[in-house]
């Protein structure tokens, strides 16, 4: 082939070229061609260029017939622009010059043409254009899936006429190959979505050597991911309530990805369904966040309904509704019924049909089924019932349930604390009312527990102190004489720590009513006054009637007159209380006397140390004394009204009996310490002469204390007794802590926070004054009245190290090898703000937040 510059003519032109050229020979048929050298300064001249349209013919300088590919890039109405595959150049084209039908001709397309120049401005342009058939690779329908879908909205980010484009991938050799498809590639314009297995062709773009994909078919679409909560799990194995539809679907935990310890019953799963042996399956179980799956849409307005049909506590075995009850309610002009179960109750109080009650309305947003749940009974319910209510008193509380006593029944009334109306805890003694129903019409908790029970309370509500009461009080005053006294039924001369305090036999009083001789029995309990009754006094009172059985007693029983037999009363003070009795200290403050609860005229609760008591004197087995018929009386006077005005500071030598009971003698000794005419002198004190009665004196401590004589002998004793104990505090923990102080084996003492005055919060090596107090049951002693004197040294921070602070000077910002810290992420709450502004909360069933 010879060359195509053959029969060229190279000549320089001048510096300003022609403004046209002409052709050399006008005649001749073979037209001129002028060709511009690329640098401006030459000109080739061919003679064997002809016209074509008002063109030029092969303005590269290719010889004819040679043709030259490209791209279409711009396609407008009556032209448009060709990318060249072979230079960068961008050549224009008019649409007549396009061999075929315009309407095929896309952006993108391979197009083979020739080079002209135009006539007019001389530049280069495309002539004789041909649409190439893109070169494939062989037919071979290759298996893959969609990495990347088209996107259906770029939101102007595409530049203009630009054709959006997604991604597949397929394996070849265990290495993975990505191609591009558009829209116009999928075939039946099936839209496809990440995951979706394809098959497809693979095209190669001639002219930039770019493969994609074509004819893409779509063979199987990505399984969905499905939702739910976890609603029961076995030994291996559970099943999830869908969120999709009504129904339930099993799991086994090796499908489960997580920790499986933490899996559990309300927990909100995601999951894919398969189908195996015939069945569907979840597996790739995965936790989701709590409060993603939700069921239902629960009303914001609340209703108000009666209860028509209650679920059964024992279910039939017929039984396959899950909402067996029935509520109807107006709603708008028109009555309407409503179903709900065991979980829409507030509370797992009993349900009667008939209750007026407040709910609101749960729609499943799988079957749009409508339910009541958040059943609350309303106040006014019993009203309209008309059921029979009961009162009575709590008499004993167990873990999780416990027993009324009933006004009405002789029998104690067992009842479990679910069905308390009120979220108020109940206590022993509370008075409540509530209904008595059969043990078949009430769900079994214990069937152990209820085999002795036929009847059981439930709705049972609290009622106001004072509400229940079981007798009646005659507001008419009787007149009798005591004809028997009572007799305590316990054995004075028992050791005092053996069995329990046993109630005394009944006394018995004569009266008339009417002209009708009566008696009626009566308990020292019901006693008023400081006067113990006995055999022959005349006594005035009032006649209790219990409303169960009817039996009448005598109360608020008073002595009239006494006869010359009775024993002399003494006075006293109460120096100890142990569990089931005491001691009293004499009048005259030198001995002590013993005492059994079960003599105690009244309540034993009530009796403080330092009460005055009223008692008489007994002898028992071994010529023992004791007190009994023990009677709280009005206070007197203590140790004498005699009382010095100088305080005198001493120390104690020995401590009352009821510290120390291993001593002989009740009362303790205080001696003078202080310079002055009375050091050395001893002054005896019991518990009267004591400032606080609870206090724990020991021996040792260091007091300040006045001198009194005791009007009755003379005597003369220390009073106002009030210790100086100063000490440091050792340690304090959260609501505790002690003091650096030796009480008997101890070498602290204990204190509770409550116990530190004005609210002071101790610090360690503060000092204190306090006063020491022995608990009866543990038999340890505590400090009480805790107050701050000074504080102690506070603590001095320990100075840094040498080598350290030497390490820190050293250091500059520029050093390159100094420690840095670097924050990779700085903490953030919930809502992506810094810390926890939100409160973190269980999601409660069927509730939106």
């Amino acid at each position: 082939m010879g060359s195509p510059w053959k029969g060229f003519v190279e000549f320089t032109l001048p510096a300003s070229p022609p403004t046209a050229f002409v052709s050399a020979d006008l005649s001749s048929t073979s037209p001129v061609g002028l060709s511009l050298s690329p640098y401006g300064r030459s000109m080739s001249f061919d003679p064997g260029m002809l016209h074509n349209n008002g063109h030029t013919a092969y303005a590269n300088g290719s010889g004819p017939g040679i043709r030259e590919t490209g791209v279409v890039e711009k396609l407008l109405t009556s032209y448009g622009f060709i990318q060249c595959s072979e230079r960068q150049a961008r050549l224009f084209f008019h649409c007549s010059q396009y061999n075929g039908n315009l309407q095929e001709l896309k952006i993108g397309d391979d197009v083979e043409f020739e080079v002209s120049s135009d006539r007019r401005t001389g530049k280069p342009i495309a002539v004789k254009l041909l649409k190439i058939k893109p070169e494939v690779l062989p037919e071979e329908r290759i298996s893959g899936q969609v990495v990347s879908s088209v996107p259906l909205n770029l939101d102007g980010k595409a530049a203009p006429g630009q054709v959006p484009t997604g991604s597949v991938c397929y394996e070849r050799n265990g290495e993975v190959f990505y191609l591009t498809y558009t829209p116009d590639d999928v075939e039946g314009n099936v839209p496809l979505e990440t995951g979706d297995k394809v098959s497809f062709y693979m095209e190669t773009n001639k002219h930039t050597g770019a493969v994609s994909a074509r004819n893409i078919q779509l063979v199987k679409k990505k399984q969905a991911r499905c939702q739910g909560v976890v609603c029961a799990t076995k030994e291996a194995f559970g099943f999830i309530e869908r969120a999709d539809v009504v129904k339930e679907i099993f799991f086994h935990y090796s499908e489960f990805k997580g920790d499986l310890e933490a899996l559990q019953a309300g927990d909100d799963v995601e999951f894919t369904i398969k189908d195996r042996n015939g069945k569907e399956v979840a597996t790739d179980v995965r936790l989701l966040p709590q409060g993603t799956v939700i069921f239902e849409d629960i009303s914001i307005e609340q209703f108000e309904g009666t209860v028509v049909k209650v679920i059964p506590k024992v279910p039939t075995k017929n039984q396959s509704d899950p909402l067996p009850g029935r509520i109807s309610t107006r709603i708008g002009f028109s009555e309407k019924e409503l179903p709900f179960g065991e979980k829409d109750t507030k509370s797992k109080v009993t349900l009667l049909e008939g209750d007026h009650i407040q709910f609101n309305i749960s729609t499943d947003r799988r079957d749009k089924l409508e339910r009541a749940t958040n059943i609350e009974i309303l106040p006014d319910t019993f009203n309209l019932t008309k059921e029979t209510r009961e009162m009575g008193v709590i008499a004993a509380i167990r873990d999780g349930f416990g027993f009324i006593k009933c006004v009405d029944r002789d029998a104690r009334m067992f009842f479990h604390f679910s069905e308390v109306l009120e979220e108020s805890q109940l206590h022993i003694s509370d008075e409540v009312e509530f209904t008595v129903v059969p043990v078949g019409s009430v769900k079994l908790f214990t069937k152990d527990m209820l085999s002795a029970q036929r009847n059981h309370a439930v709705r049972i509500k609290k009622l106001p102190k004072g509400t229940v009461s079981f007798h009646t009080q005659s507001e008419q005053r009787f007149v009798g004489v005591v004809e028997k006294e009572v007799v305590s039924a316990s054995n004075k001369n028992t050791s005092p720590t053996k069995g329990k305090e046993k109630e005394a036999e009944e006394g018995v009083i004569a009266y008339e009513d009417c002209g009708v001789k009566l008696t009626v029995p009566y308990h020292v309990k019901d006693l008023e006054g400081g006067t113990y009754p006995q055999a022959g006094d005349k006594v005035e009172f009032c006649i209790n009637e219990v409303k169960r059985t009817g039996h009448q007693s005598a109360v608020s029983i008073r002595v009239l007159n006494r006869n010359a037999s009775n024993s002399r009363r003494l006075h006293g003070f109460v120096a100890a209380l142990k569990d089931n009795f005491g001691f009293i200290e004499t009048a005259n403050h030198d001995q002590e006397v013993f005492f059994h609860y079960s003599e105690m005229c009244g309540d034993v609760d009530n009796l403080e140390l330092g009460d005055t008591v009223e008692y008489t004197l007994s002898k028992g087995k071994g010529n023992k004394v004791s007190a009994e018929k023990v009677t709280k009386v009005a206070a007197v006077n203590g140790t004498g009204e005699d009382v010095g005005a100088s305080v005198l500071a001493g120390k104690i030598i020995r401590p009352i009996r009821s510290v120390d009971p291993s001593q002989t003698e009740y009362q303790g000794l205080i001696e003078v310490t202080e310079e002055g005419g009375d050091k050395g002198q001893n002054y005896a004190f019991g518990i009267m002469g004591m400032t606080n009665k609870a206090d724990c004196l020991q021996k040792g401590e260091h007091v300040k204390f006045q001198v009194c004589t005791v009007t009755q002998t003379g005597q003369k004793m220390a009073c106002n007794v009030v210790p100086q104990r100063r000490a440091p505090v050792e340690c304090v923990k959260d609501q505790f802590g002690f003091i650096t102080y030796e009480v008997g084996e101890s070498k602290k003492l204990f204190f509770h926070v409550k116990e530190v005055q004005d609210g002071v919060e101790l610090q360690i090596g503060d000092e204190v004054e306090f006063s020491v107090v022995f608990n009866q049951r543990t038999g340890k002693c505590s400090a009480c009245n805790v107050r701050r004197v000074s504080e102690g040294p506070k603590p001095v921070a320990t100075p840094r190290p040498d080598r350290l602070v030497n390490r820190l000077k050293s250091i500059t910002l520029d050093d390159a090898s100094a420690p840095r810290l670097v924050i990779l992420r700085q903490p953030r709450g919930p809502d992506n703000s810094k810390g926890f502004s939100v409160e973190r909360k269980t999601r409660q069933p069927g509730v939106i937040d």
